[in-house]
């Protein structure tokens, strides 16, 4: 059992926003806190990227699309945006109620306050300033179901047929299906955290933007008891960010397309031929 923060202030969700990531438990997107606005997604490579602002705050929104209680472990830069460690599913986060969003504005600094995210120069960035530049690029979602004991065993009636008896025993194809679900989110996360390291290093990290320790911000939450119903997330949710020129200059963002006149023979009537200018 995990002493965790549970959320005090959020909304029921009534038609919110694309979000930047739909996943089946909860969405991940990205405000900008400076214009309000949600970030859209750019698809590059089976990836999703946001384009930030330097110097924009911004907030991480997270929500609930199920019915019950799910708990969120968040990281920025491959950091726990609550205990400010090397992130690890395993770690401490944030408990949403059924149906809730709530938009996570920095790293916690108490149940009362949060140091703010802004978008700013790598070398600014919390990360690269704790010594962990590694992974600055990313933010990350490890979703939590709630374990729910069991009822209680019914006792077994007579039956007329054993064949009957026979086929309730045998497995059935959505409970096998079900577990290769629980089984891949791991590996997949395996797979795409190594591949995500190799073109984060390709790049100049003095051209790449992170997410600074901005100023102290006004944030309640409080402390629950939450239970995973698994070792292993039941979801993990991905996003990568950089500044829009850097997306632009990798051809994550499609060059827009430049309007290029055409030269026309006769532009005008002046009459006669005028002096020229100058």
């Amino acid at each position: 059992m995990n002493k965790l923060l549970v959320v005090l202030l959020g909304f029921t969700l009534s038609g919110c926003a694309a979000p930047g990531v739909a996943g089946s438990l909860a969405d991940l997107s990205v405000i900008d806190r400076s214009t309000g606005a949600r970030l859209p997604t750019y698809v590059h490579r089976g990836r999703l990227w946001i384009a930030g602002t330097p110097g924009n705050k911004y907030a991480v929104a997270v929500e609930n699309r199920t019915g019950e209680r799910v708990m969120t472990v968040v990281s920025v830069d491959g950091v726990n945006v609550v205990t400010g460690e090397t992130a690890a599913p395993a770690q401490n986060g944030y408990v949403l109620d059924p149906g809730m969003h709530y938009e996570i504005t920095g790293w916690r600094k108490s149940t009362r306050e949060v140091a703010a995210f802004v978008f700013t120069a790598l070398p600014e960035s919390y990360a690269a300033r704790t010594g962990r530049a590694d992974n600055v690029g990313v933010i990350g979602m490890a979703v939590y179901r709630e374990w729910n004991p069991p009822r209680p065993a019914i006792a077994p009636q007579p039956r007329p047929y054993s064949h009957a008896d026979a086929l309730s025993r045998a497995p059935s194809d959505n409970s096998m299906a079900e577990s290769s679900r629980r089984d891949a989110p791991a590996s997949a996360a395996a797979s795409a955290g190594a591949s995500a390291k190799s073109e984060i290093a390709r790049s100049q990290a003095a051209e790449r933007i992170g997410t600074g320790h901005g100023e102290r911000e006004g944030s309640q939450v409080g402390y629950t008891q939450f239970r995973r119903a698994d070792t292993r997330p039941n979801e993990m949710l991905t996003l990568y960010y950089d500044s829009y020129a850097n997306l632009l200059a990798r051809g994550i963002i499609p060059s827009p397309r430049r309007h290029v006149p055409v030269p026309v023979p006769f532009p005008g009537d002046a009459g006669f031929v005028p002096d020229p200018r100058g």
